[in-house]
């Protein structure tokens, strides 16, 4: 009998996937990007290539890939097909009409095509002629890399060439999309790693004079200059102002071309990296990239490119396989298609050792296309994340935020600071917000917390955030700064009450290092976590001291409907860099605190290096594009046990997983898209219990209403 119902379960299961793939007709109304469904591969051209790249044996590898959207070297920084504009420099390796041929031969076989434009530098010989199109730091440096010359993005190069070398392109070849490399305003030399400063161009200074009505241009990145805080905007207002222009010039054109580049405002898909340039690695990339942007601007399509290069001194060396398995992986996820951008055509590659990873998972998202790229969140906890490409200490702390909830395997959104005024409404359906040293929120912002906090959302803020807004810590918090940049190395923090710090039953003091802030928490509900100063430095024989300081490094405020919890203290930033579990432990004991029902929408025995991400989905075919009622859920997990810290190995086989997940309603049925076999499970009162029985580095589990 049980073999009976295992067989008609599969039948089904195969009878669905088979309508699935054929429901493939979407409207010719809806842009194609809109399908969320691209496997991009990149092929960023050295200039050489452009000599002996042949259009057939491109498609060949792209159809053997799996993929459907390629991304294709075009113009800026030097012209990849003939053109016949005097500022556009062309390839000197350029033969025939190499654009034109693959875009024909893609579009045959129904691959999309995306023509990449650089318009951060122009060729030595357009400098020459025009030295006044180029960047000039406050020192009178150019930013050179070896026979190519930064521009200045308010001179017309960029503000009037630029449009026209475009435009070329989109009336002379039939391309699908237009991708932007580099846009804005570029003050480093990051192929070099070198800062160069504000430019001091003499377009920037016009039209920054015009801009804040008579102001000289900073020479300084100050962020308490106010005349810096101008600039800042007049940066935004500039290059959204290009962006707009590009936008109205590219659909005047053809509203079926897709704009694609780094930023928001006026494009259809936003791409973002995984990049492995700087230690300690990050597993989670491509998840912190993706659930960043989907979250933040929810009506954008995400592409997650995986960067194969290790970085931009050793391009033709490739990140290892499981790596780019992971970030692929993540990428599908967590609601993007699957993008990697490669040095070179594929064929003569001198690093091929991923072709077989690419090929692998891009054949399984073609596979199993509908259930890809439709998903809504089922997360409570959000996490504000300091910007879309967070660095330095603020990254730091968000990143060790977002592990400790990753390996504990709470689910959690991930929202930019800067988007939380345009998405107030979605922050009051959280049960948490967490601030990982949020700094300079808008007053917008500020306002849209503390609704939030009137609708019961509960706030947890570690270390700095909030700390230029006294008035609104003393509301949210109930504290005032004493000393924000305290340093804590050799002091100790003692989770003494134990009803609280129910994971420190066996430890009464937990060490500190990094900053401990010094906060008045007198206008809290409750202090938490005393500060024990200094020892007595020394041989063990006269160590010791550590006495009450009368600071707390943990306070909590009970609002009407809500509590807010401070810890200013760098908790994120020790975690993420030394991976004490104590330290997490503090933040799970603080969200148990404030949210005791947080590890109660899943409960696993998964190893805590067995990323779990779940999403309700509908299914990604035409006849859903309007539906508002979902499928069902998809639970998938990665598994990251071969990450050791500097090196990524094969993931270890896990056995014997088991899951109970909230599910309000009765599945249907429950299958693995690795295996295409049903999963054993078990429903009652709003609780699905199943078993793995074996992980290897991924896994799909389909769950039907």
């Amino acid at each position: 009998m049980l073999k009976s119902v295992t067989f008609c379960l599969f039948f089904s299961l195969c009878s669905c996937l088979s309508f699935a793939q054929k429901a493939s007709t979407w409207p010719a109304d809806l842009p194609w990007w809109k399908r969320n469904n691209l496997r991009v591969i990149q092929t960023n051209l050295p200039a050489y290539e452009a000599a002996t790249l042949n259009a057939d044996s491109l498609l060949k590898d792209l159809e053997a890939c799996s993929a459907n959207t390629l991304l294709i070297n075009a113009g800026g920084i030097m012209a990849f097909y003939p053109t016949k504009l005097p500022f556009h420099y062309t390839n000197p390796y350029m033969k025939g009409n190499m654009l034109g041929d693959v875009v024909a031969r893609c579009h045959q076989k129904g691959i999309k095509v995306i023509v990449r434009f650089d318009f951060s530098r122009v060729h030595e010989s357009i400098f020459k002629a025009h030295p006044d199109w180029c960047y000039i730091s406050p020192k009178g440096e150019r930013i050179i890399n070896t026979d190519m010359y930064v521009v200045s993005i308010n001179a017309p190069y960029v503000q009037e060439c630029a449009f026209k070398i475009i435009e070329e392109v989109i009336d002379n070849y039939p391309i699908d999309g237009i991708f932007l490399n580099m846009p804005g305003y570029q003050v480093n030399n990051p192929y070099e790693g070198k800062y160069h400063g504000i430019d001091q161009n003499e377009a920037d200074k016009k039209r920054f004079a015009q801009y804040s009505n008579g102001l000289s241009l900073p020479v300084e990145e100050n962020k308490a200059d106010p005349v810096f805080q101008k600039y800042l905007a007049f940066k935004k207002f500039t290059v959204e102002d290009w962006s707009e222009r590009l936008h109205t010039l590219v659909k005047s054109k053809n509203e079926q071309i897709a704009i694609c580049t780094y930023m928001d405002r006026f494009v259809d898909i936003i791409r973002h990296e995984s990049q492995t340039n700087s230690l300690p690695y990050w597993p989670y990339s491509a998840s912190d990239n993706v659930g960043n942007a989907i979250n933040s601007f929810p009506n954008h399509i995400i592409s997650n490119s995986s960067i194969q290069q290790i970085s931009f001194q050793s391009r033709y060396n490739a990140v290892e396989p499981e790596e780019v398995s992971i970030r692929l992986y993540e990428n599908i996820a967590n609601g993007s298609g699957l993008d990697i951008s490669m040095m070179g055509d594929m064929r003569g590659y001198e690093d091929e050792r991923n072709y077989g990873v690419i090929k692998k998972i891009y054949a399984h998202h073609k596979k199993y296309e509908p259930y890809f790229g439709n998903y809504k969140s089922v997360a409570k906890i959000a996490v504000v994340a300091p910007g879309a490409w967070p660095s330095g200490n603020p990254m730091q702390e968000y990143r060790g935020i977002q592990l400790m909830l990753r390996e504990a395997h709470l689910p959690f959104d991930i929202i930019e600071d800067a988007q939380i005024e345009h998405l107030a409404a979605k922050i009051k359906g959280y049960k948490v917000v967490i601030l990982p040293d949020i700094t300079y929120l808008s007053k917008t912002a500020i306002e849209a917390l503390k609704e939030a906090v009137k609708q019961g959302v509960q706030l947890i803020a570690t270390n700095q955030t909030m700390f230029d807004n006294p008035a609104a810590l003393q509301e949210l918090f109930g504290a005032k700064i004493i000393n924000k940049d305290h340093e804590g190395s050799g002091f100790y923090l003692a989770p003494d009450n134990k009803e609280v710090f129910k994971r420190f039953a066996q430890q009464k003091m937990v060490f500190w290092k990094f900053n401990l802030g010094l906060y008045d928490f007198s206008g809290t509900d409750q202090r938490l976590l005393p500060i024990l100063s200094k020892g007595r430095p020394g041989p063990p024989e006269i160590i010791g001291g550590h006495d009450p300081t009368g600071y707390f490094a943990m306070g909590m405020k009970q609002h009407a409907r809500s509590k807010a919890v401070l810890l200013p203290i760098n908790l994120g930033k020790l975690y993420y860099l030394h991976g004490y579990e104590e330290h997490k432990n503090i933040l799970l004991d603080a969200l148990n605190l404030v949210y005791p029902e947080a590890g109660e929408l899943i409960q696993t025995n998964a190893h805590e290096r067995v990323e779990v991400i779940l999403k309700e989905y509908t299914k990604n075919i035409p006849g859903n594009r309007n539906k508002s009622v979902s499928d069902g859920l998809i639970l998938h997990l990665v598994n990251i046990t071969g990450f050791s810290g500097n090196t990524y190995f094969a993931p270890l086989p896990i056995a014997n997983l088991s899951f109970r997940i909230q599910t309000p309603f009765k599945p249907s049925k429950v299958f693995s898209m690795v295996n295409k076999e049903p999963v054993v499970y078990s429903w009652k009162n709003g609780v699905l219990e199943l078993k793995l029985s074996k992980l290897a580095d991924f896994e799909g589990i389909v769950i039907d209403k």
